[in-house]
């Protein structure tokens, strides 16, 4: 069902581009209805403009928030082109409105720009978003084109269609009408509920979207929707996977633990750490991380909190991996390392930590607070005789931001800052354990004087009983189980230590 476009409301917030348009609008002769600067512009370039306050008989009222919301102008748009609209249409004088042209006010840049609660309110477009509305629900007759990203859409449709259109190209930009007014209505939610956290809906909408190498696996496609840019600058190497994503938001969240008094290096593998330090310079860092499990760290994600310099990109560049984060590299250094093509090598130029974990299953999605508790020393509960000496609390707060973010069940031991052994993503508290001392021994580390670190409680005592038989001689954990006097008293007995916390870690 073709149209010719005979009739246009242009009403727009931005205003760049409109020229392009402009002398298809007069070559075709069409009839232009406008408002505000929109129409100051038009008139600038000489196409004769019909003021939407003649057609409606009312001038912008209430500082320019009423101007188009009036039967004359949304019965020409709504109006069905079949004989009894149309008499209608007649009857009140109400011209036909073929064309829709409308660009909303920057709701969502006025939020980032400003706290200014009066500006933000005032960027809430109530006879734009009605306008896109009305046009797209009566795609059958009318064109909408709902921001300055669908101006090139006009454009063609103007300039190579000679201004017609059929029902599949109106009905598609009825769509994308739909996604941007869908869009806009969600940003002006969640800014109203930042005050008042409401969660009977969830409202997420994301209109940037990056298609990425793969999913999970290579016959599997997947996307981003978000803004990469804003996190990270990316240096080298080959597009995003998927999985490249969920370990460095991994990656991310552990190194988020670490404050950067020390310099502190880690080495991810399937969203598991295989290797963390710090240490006084990133290159001690990055060995003593390595070291912890030089095997996993083959095709790893490696994150920084300091800069990379040229001795430690030396040492970063005999192995292979995926992906590098940094604050920043050291001139040297980058040019080093992106010799290597295919390697990711990320700056991350901000934090957008998140406060909401979200994730789809069974038909539908479940969402969380984000586990943003740390503790410190001054959360530690000592539960045994023995109380931990300075240096014992330092390890253990290092163990325990380490234990938080590898997958339940999980042990990890560690020793001067440098996690040592680990054992996660166990059906058996016992058996990561056992996986976490067998690990260090393996990777050559003496035991003694190390401290191990649970995400859950010791329902019994034999995950204690196995690191004394190991020399490990100080413990954290959460505490809360029935049996916790247990493992307890066999610390007692054993002059070993036992700390907790009462905050569990899970992590699934």
């Amino acid at each position: 069902m073709i149209k010719k476009i005979s009739s246009a409301l242009i009403s727009v917030y931005h205003k760049d581009g409109l020229d392009k348009i402009i002398p298809y609008l007069k070559e075709h002769g069409i009839a232009v209805y406008s408002t505000g600067g929109t129409q100051v512009l038009l008139e600038r370039h000489g196409v004769e403009v019909h003021a939407v306050e003649g057609l409606t008989g009312y001038p912008s009222i209430l500082d320019g928030r009423v101007k188009t919301l009036h039967p004359k102008v949304f019965g020409g748009i709504l109006a069905r082109r079949e004989e009894n609209h149309l008499n209608q249409l007649e009857q009140y004088e109400i011209p036909e409105i073929d064309l829709v042209v409308v660009d909303l006010y920057p709701f969502e840049d006025t939020v980032a720009e400003t706290m200014d609660e009066g500006k933000i309110i005032e960027k809430i477009d109530i006879g734009g978003i009605s306008l896109i509305r009305a046009a797209a629900k009566n795609f059958r007759d009318v064109v909408t084109i709902a921001s300055k990203g669908q101006y090139e859409d006009l454009y063609r449709i103007l300039s190579e269609g000679d201004a017609e259109t059929d029902l599949e190209q109106r009905k598609r930009l009825a769509l994308q009408a739909f996604r941007i007014s869908s869009h806009y209505d969600t940003a002006i939610f969640n800014y109203f509920n930042r005050d008042f956290d409401d969660r009977s809906s969830l409202k997420v909408s994301e209109m940037r979207r990056q298609e990425l190498r793969y999913g999970e696996n290579p016959h599997q496609a997947a996307s981003f929707y978000g803004d990469l840019s804003a996190e990270f600058e990316k240096l080298n190497g080959k597009d995003l996977s998927y999985n490249n994503l969920v370990d460095i938001d991994s990656a991310i969240d552990l190194m988020r633990e670490f404050d950067g008094s020390k310099k502190t290096f880690a080495i991810l593998k399937h969203t598991n750490s295989c290797g963390i330090a710090s240490r006084d310079s990133v290159l001690e860092a990055f060995n003593a991380a390595l070291a912890g499990d030089p095997v996993s760290a083959f095709g790893g994600i490696l994150i920084s909190n300091a800069p990379i310099d040229l001795p430690t990109a030396t040492e970063i560049n005999k192995l292979f991996y995926e992906v590098l984060i940094a604050p920043d590299f050291e001139p040297s250094a980058l040019e080093l390392l992106a010799k290597k093509k295919r390697r990711i090598l990320l700056r991350r130029i901000a934090d957008k930590s998140q406060h909401m974990k979200i994730k789809s299953l069974l038909g539908g999605v479940i969402a969380q607070e984000s586990d943003l508790k740390t503790e410190g020393k001054e959360d530690f509960v000592t539960v045994t005789k023995r109380k931990p000496t300075e240096e014992e609390k330092d390890q253990l707060v290092f163990a325990n931001k380490v234990v938080k973010h590898l997958k339940s069940n999980v042990i990890v031991l560690v020793k001067d800052d440098q996690l040592i052994g680990m054992g996660c993503g166990q059906t058996s508290r016992v058996d990561a354990c056992k996986q976490a001392i067998d690990k260090a021994r393996r990777m050559g580390f003496d035991l003694e004087g190390a401290v191990m670190a649970s995400d859950a409680f010791f329902p019994f005592p034999d995950c204690v009983e196995l690191a004394h038989d190991v020399k490990v001689q100080c413990v954290i954990q959460p505490g809360g189980s029935i049996n916790d006097k247990l493992s307890i008293a066999y610390c007692d007995d054993h002059q070993m230590v036992m700390v907790t916390t009462g905050i569990r870690h899970f992590k699934h």
